[in-house]
């Protein structure tokens, strides 16, 4: 195909090339400058484009033909392996048979459908599912919710929120003020009413292997919190069962349950954010279940419908539900203002039954909980690796952290990113970590090929 000069055509006879038929050629800083990418350093990726063009299984193929073994499953989402067929033809199916509903006042059978297997596959006592289209939205979502239900109950001062250090709750505007990583705060001010619980990343739990013996004891910072707040003025505690993007900081024992009975004690709602954990991250359905603790409201996304559409939900007890359901007036009334276009969104819901049904079948929990020990003694063979500080890793995730360069915490973890892409894997860097959550389905061989390649990419700075 002739490459087409972007610059001297007009808008109406201009058109993308199709990444696969360019294969090696650069593509066109003005075709490139249109789309301002998400977290992403621009003006870096545009001097030199990482393209993804299709995906299989474990893998990505580039632009320029070469295959990349995906160590983060996608974006923490796609832990069956890309392109199932079966969760394609159920995509088409939807598609050619009902391509999009209303979401208000009026809905379609799957939303009934995924939400009855939702209840099903969470703990015990989450009996009422609000779809959203993003794990961002589902943040923001559980915070109205809990404002909302404590007004309904009366005690409109409970309106402050204690999110967690190193935690990551979306983008949107309730959902990073909650959240405890400085660099997606700093830019837009406060919006909500939060304090911050301490991570439980510790110097004493370096290398630990699963949850970490020390630290139990910093869950009662939350009944200090509780004492320079009150708990007539506190709504919720959002954490997540352990922090994703914030470098797989993994709860300490006992942590969790102590979060849950100081809640629980003072009338304060619990929100655990498995937008992450959901699904089979850790070895099980739910971080929840995997911890043995079961918050009021739950949050997820991502591994939902395998990342192949954009959907989340929240998930409530029966209390929260039926409170909004007796405070609605007349039965015709909303009782809860506050939705989605895509909301249920048909497509997704397909899509969401298809990958849910493949966990099943195909035993996934099972699987995951058989490599997962593999994978914790592959991923801690780093120790001792030049720059490695700290490994932290439950079920099939693990973080890495790097020691920094002088005043540039970020900058060695972009390096060993941007190399191991050269070599054909993709993980994930943030802030000074490096960040693994392999898709359920890779090999031990792949596996083996991953961490070597690290350890000698890591050497090699």
């Amino acid at each position: 195909m002739k490459r087409i000069d972007h610059q001297h055509l007009s808008p109406e006879s201009a058109g993308p090339p199709h990444a696969l038929d360019e294969q090696t050629r650069p593509y066109s800083k003005e075709w490139l400058n249109a789309y301002w990418m998400p977290y992403t350093g621009n003006r870096d990726f545009k001097s030199k484009p990482r393209m993804l063009v299709s995906a299989k299984g474990c893998y990505y193929t580039t632009s320029d033909g070469r295959q990349v073994l995906d160590g983060l499953s996608g974006m923490w989402t796609s832990g069956l392996g890309h392109c199932r067929q079966e969760i394609t033809q159920a995509i088409v199916k939807q598609c050619s048979t009902l391509d999009l509903s209303p979401s208000f006042q009026f809905s379609q059978p799957l939303a009934f459908e995924l939400a009855n297997k939702l209840v099903e596959l969470t703990p015990e006592g989450l009996d009422h599912v609000f779809f959203t289209g993003s794990g961002s939205e589902s943040a923001d979502t559980s915070l109205k919710m809990a404002r909302a239900y404590w007004r309904l109950k009366g005690k409109a001062s409970k309106t402050r929120f204690i999110g967690r250090e190193k935690g990551y709750h979306g983008v949107n505007f309730g959902g990073y003020a909650v959240g405890g990583m400085a660099a997606n705060r700093k830019m837009f001010g406060q919006s909500v009413e939060v304090d911050h619980l301490p991570h439980t990343q510790l110097a004493s739990n370096a290398f630990s292997k699963g949850m970490p013996k020390n630290g139990v004891e910093l869950a009662d910072e939350l009944t200090r919190l509780i004492g320079l707040h009150d708990a007539s003025n506190i709504a919720a505690v959002i954490i997540e069962p352990f922090s994703g993007s914030g470098g797989v900081v993994v709860p300490p024992e006992g942590y969790l349950q102590r979060i849950r009975d100081i809640c629980s004690a003072n009338n304060i709602l619990l929100i655990f954010d498995e937008v992450i954990t959901g699904f089979g991250r850790c070895g099980a359905y739910t971080g929840a279940q995997a911890f043995g603790v079961t918050p009021d409201i739950m949050n997820v996304a991502k591994q939902i419908t395998n990342g192949v559409q954009p959907m989340g939900a929240v998930l409530t007890k029966a209390d929260l539900y039926q409170t909004f359901m007796e405070h609605g007036g007349p039965d015709y009334l909303v009782e809860f203002a506050h939705g989605y276009t895509y909301s249920a969104h048909p497509v997704a819901c397909a899509a969401a039954l298809a990958a849910l049904d493949l966990l099943v079948r195909d035993n996934m929990m099972e699987q995951i909980n058989a490599l997962a020990p593999y994978f914790e003694n592959a991923v801690h063979s780093l120790r001792g690796v030049k720059h490695v500080v700290d490994i932290r890793n439950y079920g099939l995730a693990c973080g890495i952290s790097i020691d920094h360069h002088p005043g540039e915490p970020a900058k060695r973890p972009y390096e060993i990113a941007m190399k191991m892409y050269d070599k054909g894997f993709y993980v994930r860097y943030g802030g000074d970590t490096i960040q693994l959550a392999p898709p359920f389905i890779m090999t031990r061989a792949q596996i083996d090929s991953l961490i070597n390649a690290l350890a000698e990419t890591i050497n090699s700075l």
